[in-house]
This record gives C-alpha cells, sequence and structure tokens, in this order.
C-alpha cells in the first residue's frame, strides 16, 4: 500500500515531465485507434467466470467491446460515443443506454465499472495531477496524485499511481474515496511489446471492500495505429451478434 502521508517533490531537477505521465496512464492501451483481445477473469467467493473479449478504440472518444464467450454471453457488447454508452444484450435483443449516474456501477458483474472499461473519464480533463514521494516510494518509480477537478462527474477523491521511470508506464493504482479510505487497487505486471506497443498485459484489480474478489484481464492480442472500418462505433454494429 502506498502511505497516504507523502510529501510533493521538491527538486526541479528530479521531477518527470507529469503531463506525459498524464498521457501514458490515459493511453496506456490506446493510440491513434487500436483493436485487442483479452480474456476477463472474475472470482469471488462463491464463484468465477472467465470472458472472452475483442475490443476497439479511437481515440479517447469511441470504444467498442463485444464478449466472445462464453456461448451464453456471446454478441453482449458495449459502445461509447463520447460521453454516451450503450449495452447491447442480445438474449432480450435490446439495447440499453447506460445514464451518467450508472458509469461507476459494475460491467458484466466484474469488478471494473463502466467507466473502466470504456475509459470515459480522462486524466488529463477531470483531474489535476502532481508529483508527490509517498514515505514508502521506491527508487525506480515516480508517484502521481490525482485530484478531480470540482466540476468533474467523478467519484474518487484522489488517484495515486505508481509509474516506472524509464517510461512512465503505471505498474499500481490506488483509488481513494472522498473520505481518504483506500477502496480498490489495481496492479499492473508482466509489462511486454503487444502490437509493437510496450503495455502491461495483465490487470488485476482488487476491491478492497470485497472479501475475496478480484478481475483479472489479460491481453492476448494488440494491434495499434490501424485503419478501422467506419461503421465499427455505430448502435447498428452494436446489434450485431458475431
Amino acid at each position: 500500500m502506498l502511505l497516504c502521508i507523502s510529501t510533493p517533490l521538491s527538486n526541479a531537477n528530479e521531477q518527470p515531465d507529469i503531463d506525459e505521465i498524464i498521457d501514458k496512464i490515459d493511453r496506456l492501451f490506446r493510440s491513434e485507434s487500436s483493436r485487442t483481445r483479452f480474456e476477463m477473469r472474475i472470482e469471488t467467493p462463491d464463484w468465477q467466470r472467465t470472458l472472452q473479449m475483442e475490443g476497439w478504440s479511437e481515440g479517447l472518444d469511441k470504444a467498442f467491446i463485444r464478449i466472445l464467450s462464453p456461448k451464453k454471453e456471446t454478441g453482449t457488447a458495449t459502445l461509447r460515443i463520447e460521453n454516451e454508452m450503450w449495452n447491447y444484450f442480445p438474449k432480450i435483443n435490446k439495447v440499453m443506454k447506460v445514464p451518467p449516474s450508472m458509469m461507476m456501477g459494475s460491467w458484466m458483474g466484474s469488478d471494473f465499472t463502466n467507466d473502466d472499461i470504456v475509459k470515459e473519464s480522462s486524466m488529463r480533463d477531470d483531474y489535476t495531477a502532481s508529483l508527490i514521494k509517498p514515505q514508502d516510494a521506491e527508487s525506480g518509480f515516480y508517484y502521481a496524485e490525482f485530484i478531480p477537478r470540482e466540476d468533474s462527474p467523478i467519484v474518487w477523491g484522489r488517484i495515486v499511481a505508481k509509474v516506472r521511470k524509464e517510461d512512465y508506464i503505471p505498474v499500481r493504482e490506488e483509488f481513494y474515496d472522498e473520505k481518504g479510505t483506500l477502496m480498490r487497487i489495481m496492479v499492473l505486471k508482466e509489462i511486454k511489446s503487444l502490437g509493437g506497443k510496450t503495455i502491461p498485459a495483465v490487470m488485476e484489480l482488487i476491491p478492497l471492500n470485497k472479501k475475496g474478489h478480484r478481475t483479472i484481464v489479460t491481453y492476448t492480442d494488440a494491434t495499434f495505429d490501424l485503419e478501422l472500418p467506419k461503421d465499427i462505433f455505430t448502435l447498428r454494429n452494436l446489434q450485431q451478434r458475431r
């Protein structure tokens, strides 16, 4: 755990480019465009399930995810265009728009929220960032603190990201509520090259208010800066069951 007691970095010569850190986090799994395949394993004390998915993104404003398996979930999909989001459920053949009030709700029963999945929030637009040095800071890493802007629809009171000095890739993110209580931890690991981009291949999300719960996302394939079909980010495509 990153100790809450911390101090700002005071030596200007030691300070990295905070803007580059923000951009790295915002675009960690994205580029001008991207296509990814990944597995999501949801674990609880009572049950476990694994989903295979494919995702596309264009910049920071468009994202599309479709579940490939298991069979009973195949075709379930999520679309986001700017600040609007829709889910499609093939079992009932219905598209449901997700209201802003539900962006922090669970996505498909996982510990990830709707916002986590489609990244509606932007670290640059929605947070004020600064560099800090926790008491338990490790050499080889920078620590960035993100405080939500007053006009941002964000539920987190504070986020602390631990990033590698050599490339600003985050390896751990801590999410605090408005009272300063640590609510969840994201661990990013198995950093390697996928699609010509160095990214963590595994993300493990642990909610501290749900004992025995965790969700693990593992990227198996990725392609960046590719030309995407124009109809991907459409409601019509959302309802395709392939």
